[in-house]
């Protein structure tokens, strides 16, 4: 079994640097675009399933792979973005928000802690693995959402998660079974 997953096509907050988080924002004709061409990679994938985040941008973006493929998409409510609280919406580069988002049991002034993330994506993927163990799945999400999924498989320092980034539209396979400890 692999499981694919990729970030949605680039919205209007992603070019303006602006944290997305559980804020319904669209895509661009850029991020259409992206999808669009992440689709002929993913035709080659062999996928069975798509599974997607509730969010617009990421429906959207599952949706024109979908038509590509032929596959139905499911909606999972655990795939949504991290809720960043009074940070919706802010400029990324903000002192303020990059010192708050290394806090993993920080809720973010009425927001959701990476911790809280990690629980609902981590119990996700342990019923990936056991419900579709002969299929490829393919996971439509967030960036903040890729970087925990990225957890699941690899085993990080602090500043390596961190350094993590899966652009608009990447896509990244991943293993069950196959995870790699650090030395």
């Amino acid at each position: 079994m692999n499981l694919y997953v990729a970030r949605h096509g680039q919205t209007e907050w992603n070019s303006e640097n602006r944290v997305c988080g559980i804020t319904e924002v669209q895509l661009t004709d850029r991020g259409i675009e992206q999808a669009k061409e992440l689709s002929k990679i993913i035709i080659e994938k062999q996928i069975d399933i798509i599974i997607s985040s509730p969010l617009s941008r990421a429906i959207k973006t599952a949706e024109i792979i979908s038509r590509e493929i032929c596959k139905d998409i499911l909606i999972d409510n655990r795939l949504i973005e991290q809720n960043y609280g009074v940070f919706e919406g802010v400029i990324r580069d903000r002192e303020d928000f990059q010192i708050a988002k290394k806090h993993f049991p920080s809720r973010l002034s009425g927001g959701e802690s990476l911790l809280q993330v990690a629980q609902r994506i981590y119990n996700l993927l342990d019923e990936i693995k056991e419900k579709y163990i002969k299929q490829n799945v393919l996971i439509i999400t967030h960036g903040g959402v890729c970087r925990i999924i990225n957890t699941y498989f690899n085993e990080q320092l602090n500043e390596e998660f961190y350094k993590f980034h899966l652009g608009n539209c990447d896509l990244k396979e991943y293993h069950f079974g196959e995870y790699q400890l650090r030395d």
